[in-house]
């Protein structure tokens, strides 16, 4: 655990800027202050102060786009916030099985065992469903931090849980993930067709597709 991440997280004890942060991060893109401040319920101003000290912090990242308003001021870009690339945690005292993750994704690679792992996973996948026998599982998937939001009816993942390795071993990761979501739906009764490889940057390479009401 560094100092900065402590710091940074310790900002988040502030009501406020909790709420701007989830504003900003609900959002998956660019968010002008004004937006945040409504979602947050504050001030245009209190939220541009707090959005700053979260970009002071690492926590969100900020730019310019253009005024789509036409008239006086119209040629000075608007500030926008986006959640920031990187990753913050804490641990007491301090543990590290990212490293150890990525140790065992490159063994399972090298002895060519991804079937094995996929089998592993969807069993995982089905273990979590017992877990939480009857509930939705966008509720599932959210507080195991894949971010659902609904989208035309179907449900996509704003975030991926293991960034980290799946930067170092997309294709075992992705699959692995795929396989665990599958495990999940099957688990809860669901039809696990409906998970599905759907990448998008910045998002879970996995999407569930529209439930079929036929």
């Amino acid at each position: 655990m560094s100092s900065d991440d402590l710091e940074a997280l310790a900002l988040l004890h502030d009501p406020v800027r909790r709420s701007l942060y989830a504003a900003v991060a609900a959002r998956g893109g660019d968010v002008g202050r004004g937006e945040a401040a409504e979602a947050a319920g504050v001030s245009r101003t209190l939220a541009g102060h707090h959005l700053d000290k979260l970009v002071e912090a690492g926590l969100l990242e900020s730019g310019y786009r253009p005024q789509e308003k036409k008239g006086p001021g119209s040629g000075r870009p608007a500030k926008v916030y986006r959640r920031a690339g990187g990753e913050r945690s804490v641990s007491l005292p301090p543990r590290d099985y990212a490293t150890l993750a990525s140790v065992l994704a490159d063994v399972v690679e090298s002895l060519g065992a991804e079937e094995r792992a996929e089998r592993a996973a969807r069993a995982a996948g089905a273990r979590m469903a017992r877990r939480h026998a009857g509930e939705p599982v966008e509720g599932v998937l959210g507080a195991r931090g894949y971010e659902p939001y609904e989208e035309d009816g179907a449900l996509r993942l704003r975030n991926c849980p293991f960034h980290v390795l799946a930067e170092e071993q997309p294709l075992l990761v992705c699959s692995m993930n795929l396989a665990l979501c599958q495990g999940l739906l099957e688990g809860l009764g669901d039809d696990p067709a409906r998970a599905r490889f759907d990448p998008r940057p910045g998002e879970c390479c996995v999407s569930l597709s529209k439930i079929n009401v036929d």
